[in-house]
């Protein structure tokens, strides 16, 4: 007589309906978090030929992409600046009439409390040489010097309306520096989004022709190693222990082992960043006619958020959020 499989786990997956049912792990439109480049000095939007679908926008159309996030239920921009001049300090960082601070009251009323303005708090976007710091004489990164930069960016952004700051430069002690500027200020209401996790990554390629980075070089003396795991963990603790509200992990899909192991011990939110990289590849892809776009798209953000990511930033935030308010399947 023939053995038969007791356990036929296959029953759950007979329809569409019964897979909506069991579904592990879902997603919402209000964990999606928009990146958006504000660039100064241009009158209309600006495609990014590195990824495609993605602009730069000149100051006066923000309101308009917050607009349409806001009625797409989206839960935040996450804002970057492209500005006409930089210098060795990265002084427009700090400039209340700097572009990234411009953009944050623009989209602060534009929002209207109805999604979160966050601002990126690093100076690689500022400075000529494009490392996220001031360099000190011999050309290195000097850490400490750039901590008081950051302090002054987090009031800054702070004044400007940013309800989260991204402290992405990954310099040691940045959360404890900006957390105490904007206690000192009595600004005890601005959420720090710690950068924790950030690998030097070659994922980042096309964000640097987004912001038009000036880097020559590399920053693996201060992003992390991507051979190393552990390490990820303990930059994410030590920034919750320097009072960060919500850390994250970046890029999102290289290391989801790392972003799980980050989400099995923090107590605090666990964020991933889907970096300009891994939106590139799936974009070129699907236009080569070698993967299904959308498929591919839904699979790689249940994938990090299955991995333990509450929030995702991704460059398809608002076409996604369309996506599940029509009930499609993600993968």
């Amino acid at each position: 007589m023939t053995a038969y499989p007791v356990r036929r786990l296959r029953r759950l997956r007979h329809s569409p309906a019964l897979r909506r049912l069991v579904a592990e792990t879902r997603l919402h439109p209000a964990q999606l978090v928009l990146p958006v480049f504000v660039k100064e000095d241009i009158d209309a939007p600006q495609p990014i030929a590195s990824m495609p679908g993605v602009s730069q926008h000149p100051l006066h159309g923000l309101p308009a992409v917050v607009e349409e996030a806001a009625a797409a239920g989206i839960g935040g921009i996450m804002l970057f600046g492209v500005p006409t001049h930089r210098d060795a300090v990265g002084s427009g960082a700090i400039d209340p009439d700097g572009i990234l601070n411009r953009a944050i009251r623009v989209a602060a009323e534009a929002a209207a409390g109805r999604l979160t303005v966050q601002a990126d708090l690093c100076l690689d976007e500022f400075t000529d040489h494009g490392h996220c710091g001031v360099l000190a004489a011999d050309g290195s990164v000097d850490n400490d010097a750039t901590l008081e930069v950051y302090a002054r960016m987090a009031l800054a952004q702070a004044d400007a309306g940013a309800a989260i700051l991204g402290l992405s430069g990954m310099m040691d002690g940045q959360v404890a520096a900006c957390r105490a500027a904007l206690d000192a200020a009595g600004r005890t209401d601005v959420v720090l989004l710690a950068y924790s996790a950030k690998y030097a990554s070659a994922f980042y390629g096309p964000f640097r022709d987004a912001v038009e980075s000036t880097l020559q070089g590399d920053r693996r003396t201060y992003q992390l190693d991507p051979g190393n795991g552990r390490e990820g963990v303990q930059e994410a603790l030590a920034d919750v222990d320097e009072g960060a509200d919500i850390v994250m992990v970046k890029p999102a899909g290289p290391y989801l082992d790392v972003l799980a192991e980050v989400a099995a011990v923090s107590p605090v939110p666990v964020w991933a960043y889907q970096v300009s990289g891994e939106y590139a590849m799936i974009e070129h892809a699907a236009a080569s006619g070698v993967i299904d776009r959308e498929r591919a798209i839904g699979e790689s953000l249940v994938g990090i958020r299955r991995a333990g990511a509450e929030a995702i930033l991704t460059y398809w935030a608002i076409e996604v959020a369309g996506w599940l308010r029509d009930g499609r399947s993600l993968a």
